[in-house]
């Protein structure tokens, strides 16, 4: 239990930071599109992550490298999603995930789950009804995000198989890590490549200004070289679908985040959702289910 509590924390300063990278990642897209943010993003990580593949074992580098196709899959959708639409309805949809994951698990999968945590995703998907309530329609970029909810719902799920799968010889956080940062920056690169225009387009980065470049540092250094070595890390020690609702907390910081750099509010409603989402994060953990066998 102490060590599930230790991966709960683990897995909230991920959520934190994630809900921290929408403005910086809005602030990028005026100027680069999603392939070259995800690129520069995941070429900074590999600059510190990179010397961690000597010594990666066999299984390290399998799982990595299909984590980081998930990934790459999401972030992409995600970021050209955010392009279209505002930071705060790409956290609401995004946050969909903590419906999408006992979803997918029980069709795929076949899993049953207990009434508490059935309950604290209607109360999360409730409280992110209100968030989500504006007075614009759904849009394309609404649409965007919701595909990459379902490839990270998938991401989530294969973390926790493949902490199943090597319950004997765990796997570690900061060399799966590196597999999926060079996963990333390899399948970027590669569809940058198959565009008319190549690698061209970096000319244009001097012309970047201190917050573009604060930004992408940001995301490369603290979102993508720590938060996939914590969210690694962390769910080795707690479920697919606890995970799921911790992650649902992201709509909250990302709102208090656009509400403090791009001034986007919310009103009494969203205040409200965002009071549900934390409350159902708080009922989920009042009662655990028994462990599911990952390694402590």
């Amino acid at each position: 239990m102490r060590s599930e509590r230790f991966g709960l924390w683990a897995l909230l300063i991920v959520t934190m930071v994630w809900g921290t990278t929408f403005p910086a990642m809005k602030l990028l897209s005026a100027q680069l599109d999603a392939l070259q943010i995800i690129w520069l993003r995941f070429a900074i990580a590999l600059l510190v992550l990179g010397p961690l593949w000597w010594g990666m074992r066999r299984n390290e580098r399998l799982w990595g490298c299909a984590l980081g196709l998930l990934l790459f899959l999401a972030f992409w959708l995600q970021i050209e999603g955010l392009a279209r639409t505002s930071s705060n309805r790409n956290a609401f949809v995004t946050g969909l995930n903590v419906l999408v994951v006992p979803i997918i698990a029980m069709l795929v999968l076949g899993r049953r789950y207990g009434w508490r945590l059935w309950a604290a995703c209607a109360m999360a998907c409730a409280g992110m009804v209100l968030m989500f309530h504006e007075n614009e329609p759904w849009n394309l970029g609404d649409t965007l995000t919701l595909a990459s909810t379902f490839f990270y719902a998938i991401y989530i799920l294969a973390l926790e198989e493949c902490s199943r799968s090597n319950r004997d010889f765990p796997l570690r956080a900061t060399r799966m890590a590196a597999a999926q940062a060079t996963m990333m920056c390899l399948a970027s690169t590669l569809l940058l490549l198959s565009r008319e225009e190549g690698l061209s387009w970096m000319q244009a980065l001097g012309s970047l200004g201190t917050p573009a470049w604060v930004a992408l540092l940001y995301l490369g250094l603290v979102a993508s070289v720590v938060v996939v070595t914590l969210q690694a890390w962390g769910q080795q020690r707690v479920d697919a679908m606890r995970s799921a609702i911790v992650f649902g907390l992201e709509p909250v910081f990302a709102a208090f985040t656009a509400w403090f750099l791009l001034g986007e509010s919310l009103g009494w409603a969203g205040l409200a959702g965002a009071s549900l989402v934390v409350a159902a994060l708080v009922f989920s953990q009042m009662d655990p289910p028994a462990r599911t066998g990952i390694p402590d």
